[in-house]
């Protein structure tokens, strides 16, 4: 189960900031994948650094009470002047997977398909390479729940398939956490949804509402299909 209790967060510039979260609150059942749906800059990506550990709230708290990865797409917090083997091997072993390093780095290789930049330094990446890298990393590991921000939009369509595919294959053993522009993706994988909206989160048992929510709010109406 993942809680948030009243999170407030923005991030500070030059001439100030706004608050991008505001005093959100919502509990996420264990095994429920839930799909977050909002405007660009709503707090999507942040609401999903929150949840992963990799920032944390300016007021409130996140409770997690279950494995959770990183998030995934956003191709963060790896070492920039060390290679892609030795970022893998280095994440192997703060998660406790020395007696299995061999194979979390060839399971890692053989999903990103970036060739020889395996063995170049993270920093000559382009952030396709990085995400398809920290997507590969994420699913060596068995987390509880699993992020994603728009990773399964990385790559070509081989890719995008592969990683649609991975993620459906993780459904019933573990829960997900999405952001995506492509509600399909959000509608074959979630079953609930949180609306963010002016700061807010809005949580809807039935991910459908959630998306009719936020059409509703850009004023968006899906094209529905002529009857043959």
């Amino acid at each position: 189960m993942i809680e948030a209790k009243d999170v407030w967060k923005r991030y500070h510039g030059p001439f100030g900031g706004g608050w991008v979260l505001k005093g959100v609150d919502f509990k996420i059942p264990r095994g429920v994948s839930v799909g977050l749906v909002g405007k660009n800059g709503a707090g999507k990506s942040t609401l999903l650094r929150l949840i992963g550990g990799m920032d944390s709230p300016d007021k409130g708290e996140i409770i997690e009470r279950c494995r959770v990865s990183w998030p995934i797409g956003l191709g963060g917090g790896f070492q920039g002047s060390m290679t892609g083997r030795q970022n893998v091997k280095f994440v192997a072993r703060i998660h406790g997977g020395n007696a299995d390093i061999d194979r979390i780095i060839d399971e890692v290789q053989d999903f990103a398909e970036i060739g020889p930049a395996f063995d170049q330094p993270i920093h000559t990446y382009s952030s396709g390479m990085r995400s398809r890298l920290a997507f590969g990393l994420s699913l060596a590991f068995n987390f509880d729940v699993y992020l994603s921000d728009e990773a399964t939009a990385v790559g070509d369509v081989s890719f995008k398939q592969k990683a649609k595919k991975a993620f459906k294959e993780r459904v019933g053993q573990s829960s997900l956490i999405m952001v995506s522009h492509a509600t399909k993706i959000l509608e074959d994988l979630c079953q609930s949804g949180i609306w963010l909206h002016e700061g807010k989160a809005i949580w809807f048992d039935d991910l459908k509402d959630a998306i009719d929510a936020y059409h509703d709010s850009v004023g968006h109406k899906p094209k529905t299909k002529k009857a043959k």
